[in-house]
Formats: structure tokens, sequence, C-alpha cells
């Protein structure tokens, strides 16, 4: 019989941990965290109960896993899509579209919500690292505005009004197309960005680029 190597071993591990966080979120989307049990999730990804408290020791310390690689997997795409364009302005607009289909996708409780799921400890670390999707979206205003094409404002305070918005938008539950586009062409203008009057899609300045 063939021995079995470590890297085997991890990838196997690796692979079960990936069921479990999936079956997790398919609950989520389809039934909602009250009344969720670890029973449910092993059952949903077809493994034993006991494998399931082998990685984790009870749904609030899965949830919060679900939560942090879920935000981790939507950051590095975020990430690598927004490198493909060079305006800012169309950088918030990929960023409002991508969060508010995230958030309707992912169906987690919104901030206050988990607040109340999670221990202080457990909230403070989901807290930390949705805080990387804050700096990203901080670094695409203040570049707008060192482009000319937002009005100088308060960084932070506009970052947390955008984002107070799109939690807004998501609690809705409309994730059509029209809605997502209506959400992105409020949150540019209420930034302050405007457009062309050539269909009004091209951003243009609105002051001077800082020098």
């Amino acid at each position: 019989m063939p021995r079995i190597s470590a890297p085997t071993n991890a990838a196997q591990r690796a692979e079960t941990q990936r069921r479990i966080l999936t079956a997790f979120g398919e609950l989520l989307f389809s039934h909602g965290l009250p009344g969720l049990t670890m029973t449910d999730v092993a059952r949903h990804a077809g493994i034993g109960r006991t494998a399931v408290y082998n990685y984790y020791a009870d749904i609030e310390e899965l949830l919060i896993s679900y939560a942090l690689d879920e935000t981790e997997r939507f950051l590095i795409g975020l990430r690598e899509s927004l490198q493909s364009l060079d305006n800012p302005v169309e950088q918030l607009a990929l960023y409002v579209r991508a969060q508010v289909e995230d958030l309707s996708r992912r169906h987690l409780p919104p901030g206050p919500a988990m607040g109340a799921v999670l221990s202080p400890a457990s909230f403070a670390r989901l807290a930390d690292h949705v805080g990387e999707l804050s700096v990203l979206l901080q670094d695409i205003l203040r570049e707008a505005m060192a482009q000319g094409y937002l009005p100088a404002a308060d960084v932070i305070q506009l970052a947390q009004l955008i984002h107070g918005t799109l939690s807004s938008s998501a609690a809705r539950g409309d994730g059509t197309v029209d809605a997502i586009d209506r959400t992105v062409r409020f949150i540019q203008l209420g930034a302050g960005a405007r457009f062309d009057s050539d269909g009004g899609r091209r951003p243009i300045r609105v002051t001077q680029p800082a020098a």
C-alpha cells in the first residue's frame, strides 16, 4: 500500500475545510443564520459531524472563519480588477458594484447584527480584516481628489458614508442590474463626481489636479 504523503494529507484537510465553508455559505444563503447548527453544516457538506468539530469549535468560530475567508478572496479579486482601470471615478464604480453584489451574495448579517452574534473578540477580528476594504476605498477617494475628479473632502468620513449606503442597499435585497447601477451613480454623484454631457458616462474633472 502506498504511503500517504504529508502534502496529500494537507491537501485533503484543505479540501475538507473548503467543503465545510462552502456548505456553511450555501446554508446561510438559503436558510439564514438563526437556528443553523453544526449538524446542518456537516450534513450539507456530506461529512461526519465530528469532522466539522475537528476544524471549528462552534458556529461562531465557523462564521468568523467563513467571513474572513470570503473577505480575503473578495479583496484579492477586487484589487486585481481595479488594476485594469486608470480613472479613480471608474474605480469607485467598480468598488461599489462589487461590494453590493458581494454583500447580497454572501448573505452575511450586517455589521451591527454581526456584532450581536459574535463575541467581542471575534467581532474585533472581523472588523480589523474588513478595515482593509475601508483603506482600499479611502485610497480610491484620495486619488480621485488628487486628480481633480472629486472635490476635496474628509476621506475617512466620506468612506464611512459610502459604506453606510452600501449596507442599506444590500439590506434592501434588490440586486438587479438597474438597482446596482442606481446605487453606483448615487454614490458617485454624492461624492461629488461629475460626467460629460455626451451620454454622461465619462468622468470629468471638477477641480485642478493637485500639484
